[in-house]
């Protein structure tokens, strides 16, 4: 079994500004030079969010800059690392907005699914518009296929590549064996490429990698999103 490794390891909260003030020496023993996030409340509402790799010197400044006279009590939330720790900072100033904060928080690498979310929102309607006054609705232009691609076939088996029917072609495949990364790559036709050979199923091809029977659905990941790398298996939940 292993062992997650926790985001946050302590926390303070709801301590108020004049006990940070007044037994500074007491709480400096729990939180200098420690990293994490720290929010600011002003009469039970949230007024400002940040992150700090000391967490008591920024508070410490807090008691007199541009902020010092606008917050009333204060939380920290101590980590161990800081790999996530800006992000989750730009997150938490996305969702509440606190007054105090004037920059909106950005993420380093994440798509904006807006844009394609909307646009299945606009062929859902066009559906039901379809549906309630006859006629077909709108139907997407279909790739014709040469007739290349229509007679591919894996030579392994002679079958259909097994990821031709889940639409996902053309992307990056990874997997890790002994700690080497490998790479493979989905063909238009759903066949994979290792290693300049072609197999027409997941299993076939992490066998090829790695030299023996292996179940390929678990072994190679793609990336479903920026960043974002998960097993092949979940292709068929």
């Amino acid at each position: 079994m292993v062992r997650r490794r926790p985001l946050v390891t302590q926390h303070l909260e709801n301590i108020s500004r004049e006990a940070l003030e007044k037994y500074q020496d007491i709480i400096k023993e729990y939180i200098r030079k420690r990293q994490g996030i720290y929010a600011l409340y002003r009469r039970g509402k949230l007024y400002y969010v940040g992150l700090a790799s000391n967490l008591r010197a920024r508070l410490k400044t807090h008691l007199r800059d541009r902020h010092g006279e606008l917050w009333d009590r204060f939380s920290v939330y101590l980590t161990i690392g800081d790999e996530h720790m800006r992000e989750l900072e730009a997150m938490i100033l996305r969702i509440v907005n606190p007054a105090g904060n004037k920059v909106k928080g950005k993420f380093i690498k994440s798509e904006n699914l807006r844009n394609r979310v909307r646009r299945d929102f606009r062929l859902r309607l066009r559906e039901e518009e379809a549906q309630l006054w006859g006629g077909r609705g709108y139907q997407p232009k279909k790739k014709r296929k040469t007739k290349k691609e229509e007679l591919k076939k894996s030579k392994a088996t002679g079958r259909r590549p097994i990821l031709a029917k889940y639409g996902k072609t053309g992307m990056r495949l990874k997997g890790v064996h002994k700690g080497k990364n490998l790479k493979a790559w989905v063909r238009k036709d759903g066949a994979i490429r290792y290693d300049g050979d072609v197999y027409n199923s997941p299993s076939l091809a992490a066998r090829a990698a790695i030299g023996h029977k292996a179940n390929g659905w678990r072994f190679w990941k793609y990336e479903r999103s920026p960043g974002d790398w998960v097993s092949l298996d979940h292709l068929r939940r």
